[in-house]
């Protein structure tokens, strides 16, 4: 099935990250500049359009009115080596790109399209470490963001430390899910982690937080674009219904 909306890529310089970012910005069929839109921003962008089939999930959500006036926009990475030092919360280069999306891309979003211009209308969402990312950010600039879908995200004891310190209260919604079978996930250093004690983990910590939140594991899901794609509509459905 063919994308009915529109797709647009865009540059942004960013002086925090010091290169180019390239923004692919989608926009519903039916797009009218006199509507207000919400801005779903997804890291791993090319993964969401191309595997993930956000796009298309959009055309058939949107038709079918189970989501409201919404705008996806995707950022990508180099490689696995640039994508770990912007997302992973050791990563050189994650606070510059948490700036970066915070001072660079969203006003530039803001300018170019019919946003609502507030944190309640936004959304960052990701996978893996894109997901961890995701969070960290939206817990750190709650007034920007106020909606987050993370999908089998890292968690260490610096996400864990993050939560516990996050003071948002009720300004961040958060969908989150994980895998059953993801007890030993290939990562970009060469060894395996278990991502399924550690969520569990993190979303004890979520529930106590009192925040709007959405937690499920995926049966015998393990960390593929597999189980993800499945599971992005009922993401979209919690946040943009």
């Amino acid at each position: 099935m063919g994308r009915k909306g529109t797709m647009l890529e865009e540059q942004i310089e960013s002086h925090h990250l010091n290169e180019t970012m390239t923004v692919k910005i989608y926009l519903p069929e039916a797009f009218t500049p006199f509507y207000k839109y919400h801005l779903c921003i997804m890291q791993d962008g090319n993964d969401y359009y191309q595997l993930g089939r956000a796009a298309t999930l959009s055309d058939q959500m949107h038709e079918d009115g189970d989501m409201e006036h919404t705008i996806l926009v995707g950022i990508h990475y180099k490689d696995k080596y640039d994508r770990r030092e912007k997302y992973h919360p050791a990563g050189s280069q994650q606070q510059a790109y948490m700036k970066f999306l915070v001072q660079e891309a969203v006003p530039f979003l803001d300018k170019l399209l019919p946003t609502y211009c507030m944190g309640q209308s936004r959304a960052l969402i990701g996978d893996s470490l894109a997901g961890t990312l995701a969070l960290m950010t939206a817990l750190k600039y709650p007034n920007t963001f106020g909606y987050v879908i993370m999908q089998s995200p890292y968690v260490d004891a610096a996400v864990l430390e993050a939560v516990k310190k996050s003071e948002t209260r009720q300004q961040v919604s958060i969908y989150h899910t994980v895998g059953t079978a993801e007890t030993a996930v290939a990562t970009t250093d060469g060894g395996k982690a278990d991502f399924v004690a550690p969520n569990r983990e993190l979303n004890q910590l979520l529930q106590e937080k009192g925040l709007p939140y959405t937690y499920h594991e995926l049966e015998n899901g393990n960390h593929t674009w597999k189980y993800w794609q499945s599971d992005l509509q009922h993401a979209f459905l919690s946040l943009f219904n």
